[in-house]
């Protein structure tokens, strides 16, 4: 055996224990998956330990070597019985701790995970079987005996399991070269990292939600009580549905590196946002996971602060109140440009649906937003930030700039915003323009639906918000993104963050660009339990924004942050008081920027 004791064999003869702690982090997350896997773990380690006692106590025959098989236990160097029968009571105390416990684990993991996790692993075995065996073959010369293809087949379980090992029976042949022994040694090792590893992704992939598909439950207590600007955002694809236990309220979230991250604040009555939010911090930490709350408002941030959480300002909004709303003064000088130039140029606004919207507007929208999107040579980024699946809904109004010759220069998307079952106020989504199109469009497009909104009698107008991007007011009159030198660290992380991040996505441009209209600032936070989860958080936000980037994109993200040099942001930008030209506060960032 001590041919065998190489770093494969070594790591074969710890695998049970490498697999509990895998199966560990599965019960931490309340996961049945691991549960069952724990049971089956310890009762083979039990049936084991049984063995070896049971082979220890018997007496060997005449004909029987006392260091032959599982007799090769000598009980005379047991000096207590309780230490003989230690590995057997251990295993057993266990099983009795998982069954005594089992209605801990009830977590299960999305329909076909097992499945498709069982076929992974089955394929695994299958390709490493067949390595094993075809460069066994050519590798042959290499052990001793030289084995034939039977014999190389028969070795075959004992890669994958420590038969050898642990049942202490001779193997038929030995590695002797260098390439044998890589090959005898990391095939099961190889086998059971990549298991391993997938059975640790699938603890981690989202847990089956009973509420997961239950939007319309969701939609109607959106519109029956009250939720934040962000709030219709929690209709769009790839949100998990929790409700509170009065079925007044809703928190949308997705988990993600073990991160139960939310879409804004909890949905419901205000009078309800502290019992509900400690209710979802109780219902996600069933489950293993460490709750987000993400782009929530002051009133959010106070309340888990009360409960002892951490929080830093990850956005702005920008609100326009639209009953004292008008476009007068020097200081809107820009705006009212762009709706005068609008009008001598033949352009008009539009108001449509774009799930309805006739076949010749819906085709230009696509392709001013797939021209935006090859342009980007970037995926475009979810989470917060819609794009054209969202665009399709029925309550979500599009304002196009479009001329007389029926071509479409620009578009806005519009979210409602529901209080008490009526729409009080907009939020604005998705701005695209058409490259070749009117240079002043959006500025014309919020414009015109600032004042239509107000004619309405709706309340405000939401411009959204600008991820890693903030304006700190010094005069009612101006405004100026300033470095705060007594930000906590995290906060001066997510400054340098957005900086890196300006020449590809232009976050802090944006902002900018909005801050023409003269709205009111909002603070937008992350709030969360423990300091310690925030790498995880950071991982799990990038992967919400940017589900889909591929390794090329990555590198290509990675390669313009480089080429770009980043601005200090010990640098203070003015925005003046009186608005300034388009060279002043440039636009392209609209063409580069979905948000």
């Amino acid at each position: 055996m001590q041919l065998r004791a190489g770093a494969g064999g070594i790591f074969m003869s710890i695998l049970p224990s490498v697999l509990l702690l895998v199966v560990a982090d599965g019960l931490r997350r309340g996961r049945r998956f691991a549960w069952y896997a724990a049971m089956i773990i310890q009762g083979a380690l039990a049936i084991l330990a049984g063995s070896y006692i049971a082979a220890a106590l018997t007496p060997t025959g005449p004909n029987n070597s006392p260091n032959e098989g599982l007799g090769a236990i000598d009980v005379a160097a047991f000096h207590h019985p309780v230490s003989l029968i230690l590995p057997l009571l251990l295993p057993i105390l266990l099983l009795v701790l998982l069954l005594a416990t089992r209605g801990l684990f009830h977590v299960s993991a999305p329909p076909k995970t097992y499945r498709h996790l069982t076929q992974a692993v089955l394929a695994t075995a299958a390709i490493l079987s067949a390595i094993y065996v075809t460069v066994g073959l050519a590798l042959a010369p290499g052990f001793t005996p030289v084995p034939s293809l039977p014999e190389l087949l028969a070795d075959l379980p004992d890669r994958f399991l420590p038969l050898g090992f642990t049942l202490d029976l001779p193997p038929a042949f030995f590695p002797h070269s260098g390439a044998a022994v890589v090959l005898y040694e990391g095939v099961g090792t190889t086998f059971w990292i990549i298991t391993a590893v997938m059975i640790l992704g699938s603890f981690l992939r989202p847990a089956h939600n009973i509420h997961g598909a239950d939007s319309d439950r969701a939609r109607n207590i959106l519109r029956a009580t009250e939720g934040s600007s962000l709030s219709w955002m929690t209709q769009w694809n790839g949100n998990s549905y929790w409700f509170s236990s009065s079925g007044n309220s809703f928190i949308a979230y997705r988990v993600l590196s073990g991160i139960a991250l939310t879409l804004g604040p909890p949905v419901g009555p205000p009078a309800e946002l502290r019992a509900t939010i400690e209710e979802f911090t109780h219902h996600a930490a069933d489950r293993g996971w460490t709750p987000c709350f993400y782009s929530v408002p002051q009133n959010t941030k106070e309340v888990t602060v009360d409960l002892g959480w951490g929080s830093v300002q990850v956005a702005q909004e920008t609100i326009l109140d639209l009953p004292g709303l008008s476009f007068k003064g020097k200081k809107f000088q820009d705006i009212r440009t762009a709706l005068n130039k609008a009008a001598n140029e033949g352009i008009h606004t539009q108001w449509v649906s774009y799930a309805k919207a006739p076949l010749a507007i819906a085709d230009q929208i696509h392709a001013i937003s797939e021209e935006w999107v090859a342009d980007k040579r970037m995926p475009e980024m979810g989470f917060t930030l819609g794009g054209l699946e969202e665009l399709n809904d029925p309550e979500v109004r599009c304002l196009l700039a479009i001329d007389d010759q029926h071509t479409v220069h620009a578009l806005t998307s519009w979210l409602p915003v529901y209080r008490d079952g009526a729409v009080i106020g907009w939020t604005l989504d998705f701005m695209r323009r058409r490259t070749t199109g009117f240079r002043a469009s959006i500025e014309f497009l919020i414009a015109s639906a600032a004042l239509s909104f107000k004619a309405d009698g709706y309340e405000f107008l939401s411009l959204s918000g600008a991820p890693l991007a903030r304006i700190e007011l010094h005069s009612t009159e101006e405004a100026a993104i300033t470095p705060n030198q007594q930000r906590a660290g995290l906060d001066r992380l997510l400054e340098r963050l957005s900086t890196l991040l300006e020449p590809v996505y232009g976050f802090t441009s944006l902002l900018l660009f909005k801050s023409k209209f003269r709205p009111r600032y909002e603070p937008l936070f992350m709030t969360y339990p423990d300091a310690a989860a925030l790498p995880s958080i950071a991982n799990a936000i990038g992967r919400a924004y940017l589900p889909n980037v591929s390794f090329l994109q990555s590198l290509s993200l990675a390669g313009k942050i480089i080429r770009h040099p980043t601005r200090t942001s010990s640098k203070r930008t003015d925005i003046q008081p009186s608005a300034g030209s388009h060279t002043a506060h440039p636009t392209p960032c609209l063409q580069e920027v979905q948000q």
